[in-house]
């Protein structure tokens, strides 16, 4: 825990930085977004007795490459922000031999990428950016971007996909049957199943209530 403090005070202000000069953005993946997901990682790996040299810096420059959600470049995308974190870090002074792990952490944390993660502290990240897509920051991270990508909330013909397979690229609420109600499954600590099934749950009822109000 001392060794991750020390980590925290010299590092953190370097990364956000380093992450406030970099271009683009969504209304779900800002400097806010990656602090929520810092400060899980952080928990996790303490509980999990991680190497915090690994999951500090790749929770932090985790999303330091912006793609949009709907370019065909998407599945590409952590690939391309582990390459830009490890060359910032190494000209930085970051210590060289945490680097290749720091790769791969940054690689694996993506849904899209499809890369299954091989260290703990490359599970203990992408456990931490999914715990984000879920719960009420979750929905409205969703209905955010949504909303940038000119989506509507639902499709009014069928707004639950009872009757349809769900399409995201029509509508913010479709993204729950594709993706987000799908993550509980994929976590990786037990202390990520557990928060991701309460924030689950928490959608669930989100589903239910609208349900209720547009009949």
């Amino acid at each position: 825990m001392e060794n991750l403090a020390g980590l925290q005070q010299e590092w953190e202000p370097l990364f956000e930085r380093f992450l406030s000069d970099q271009p683009g953005g969504d209304p779900g993946h800002g400097l806010v977004h990656v602090r929520r997901v810092v400060a899980t990682a952080t928990r996790l790996c303490v509980s999990e007795s991680a190497r915090g040299e690994i999951v500090l810096p790749a929770a932090w420059l985790h999303d330091c490459v912006h793609v949009a959600k709907d370019s065909t470049e998407r599945s590409s995308a952590s690939r391309v922000a582990a390459a830009r974190a490890v060359q910032f870090l190494a000209g930085a002074g970051y210590p060289s031999g945490w680097l290749p792990d720091i790769r791969h952490a940054i690689e694996a944390h993506s849904f899209s990428a499809g890369i299954a993660p091989r260290t703990i502290e490359a599970r203990i990240v992408q456990d931490a950016d999914r715990l984000d897509a879920l719960g009420a920051i979750g929905i409205a991270r969703c209905i955010a971007v949504g909303a940038a990508l000119g989506r509507p909330i639902y499709q009014s013909d069928d707004p639950f996909c009872a009757a349809r397979a769900p399409d995201d690229a029509g509508a913010s609420v479709d993204h729950f049957y594709t993706k987000l109600l799908k993550l509980a499954d994929t976590m990786l600590t037990e202390a990520g199943r557990r928060e991701a099934r309460r924030r689950s749950d928490f959608m669930q009822g989100y589903l239910d209530q609208l349900r209720s109000e547009i009949g």
